[in-house]
């Protein structure tokens, strides 16, 4: 069984600095966005995660040092309150969203494209407001099928393609007021959404096959991407998609 972990990272020979950054992350009560808050917290931010459910109370665990916030992404209301809480915002990663089977097409390109978008636009005044060296940063986590079509889930294919020139989009009207937008294109990571993908062993071994660092990933994979994207350090890049796949998008077969 391969394992997966939402405790605070440890960073050999890597140092990030958000102290005195705020930072939200959608989609934060588990799997790859419960890793990136995670990181942040031990880079040292003020982090803020959101979740389905009404309260923080409604879950078992959550990463450790986090506030909660409720966002249900097909409820306008929760996109307006969850905005009213900031009136400053370093980093948003917009993290949350989702497939299911079988595929409602509308809802999956409402909760993984139209409500990133409604989110980034409530949240520009506070993005804008940021005074993080290099400006504040927006990073929408897209995915390998942002890249390749889906017999199986076209709705969140589509949703996810369309995230790319979403990101494009922004970088481009928002890096006046100093605000980078970028996107992270995960490959197959070990989620509490993926493990029985992750367990059934053609599966597993089909994905390790394709990916030339014969592994799958992990959150930390993920939110090291994040992390170095929304630093000073990577001030003058907005507008791109990193792929962390293991090498999975540039291979053939």
């Amino acid at each position: 069984m391969v394992e997966h972990s939402v405790e605070a990272a440890v960073w050999p020979r890597i140092r990030f600095d958000f102290s005195g950054c705020k930072v939200l992350v959608t989609g934060g009560t588990s799997g790859i966005g419960a890793g990136i808050a995670a990181a942040f917290v031990a880079a040292g931010a003020e982090v803020a995660i959101t979740g389905t459910r009404p309260s923080a109370a409604d879950y078992e665990e959550l990463p450790a040092g986090v506030a909660y916030h409720q966002l249900r992404l097909d409820e306008p209301a929760d996109i307006e309150a969850l905005a009213r809480a900031f009136t400053r915002l370093d980093v948003l990663v917009n993290n949350a969203g989702g497939t299911q089977m079988p595929e409602d097409f509308a809802r999956a390109v409402q909760i993984n494209l139209i409500a990133v978008q409604q989110l980034s636009a409530a949240l520009h005044p506070a993005l804008k407001a940021s005074e993080l060296q290099g400006g504040a940063s927006v990073i929408n986590l897209a995915s390998m099928m942002s890249l390749f079509g889906s017999a199986w889930f076209p709705g969140y294919s589509s949703a996810k393609g369309g995230l790319l020139l979403l990101t494009r989009s922004l970088a481009t009207a928002w890096a006046p007021d100093g605000i980078r937008v970028n996107a992270v294109a995960a490959g197959s990571i070990v989620t509490p959404m993926t493990q029985r993908y992750a367990d059934d062993p053609a599966m597993h071994a089909a994905v390790c096959q394709r990916t030339p660092m014969g592994r799958w990933g992990t959150p930390r994979d993920i939110a090291g991407a994040v992390l170095m994207l929304s630093a000073p350090a990577a001030a003058f890049i907005t507008g791109q998609t990193l792929a962390v796949d293991g090498g999975y998008s540039i291979t053939d077969s």
